[in-house]
């Protein structure tokens, strides 16, 4: 696993559409952070309220499960632009760099497609819920299509950072997997 160098964020170059994608990938990144943290704030008022006061919560917990699903999804798209996913890169580094190349574009493409079924099925399950009027069976009886948002939203921005990295591999301006073309005879000489 890549531990030895932290890999940087994927660049943009003086492209203004991968400008335009990193800053909405940030913006993401920054809106999941703050439902987490409002996620912590409620926690806080439900203890609380239930161990202090001694009162029934009744939208917390709900609340608190919505948000950090909601968070987790609206933030991958920061998550892949930073390349902080779990990252095995012992196949890249061990090719040559066009190989390595084609290899990146294969992965993205089979990530674009695998993220845009999942979007097209997103999509359609919120739809259907919003359609169909759901609320959630609890007492505080949520409709349904407000959290379940997260998923066409999250999906949606996750695959333009994909397509994102995509055109920045094929054009040349980020490399296959953020590894330099040096990386391979630094790592293998042990400097890094």
């Amino acid at each position: 696993m890549s531990g030895a160098t932290p890999v940087s964020a994927a660049r943009t170059g003086d492209n203004p559409f991968l400008k335009a994608v990193a800053a909405v990938s940030t913006f993401a990144g920054w809106v999941s952070a703050g439902m987490i943290v409002v996620a912590v704030a409620i926690t806080c008022q439900m203890i609380f309220v239930r161990f202090v006061l001694n009162g029934s919560t009744v939208w917390q917990t709900e609340a608190v499960i919505y948000l950090m699903i909601a968070a987790t999804l609206i933030g991958l798209c920061y998550v892949q632009r930073l390349r902080g996913h779990v990252n095995v890169d012992l196949v890249p580094l061990a090719l040559p760099m066009g190989a390595r190349k084609l290899l990146a574009i294969v992965t993205l493409g089979v990530s674009s497609a695998i993220i845009a079924v999942m979007l097209w099925y997103a999509y359609e399950f919120w739809h259907f819920a919003w359609m169909r009027g759901w609320r959630s069976d609890t007492v505080w009886g949520v409709m349904l299509w407000k959290p379940y948002l997260s998923l066409p939203i999250g999906l949606a921005l996750l695959l333009m950072q994909l397509l994102a990295d995509l055109y920045a591999v094929i054009a040349n301006i980020d490399k296959p997997f953020g590894i330099q073309a040096e990386g391979l005879t630094a790592r293998a000489s042990g400097d890094l």
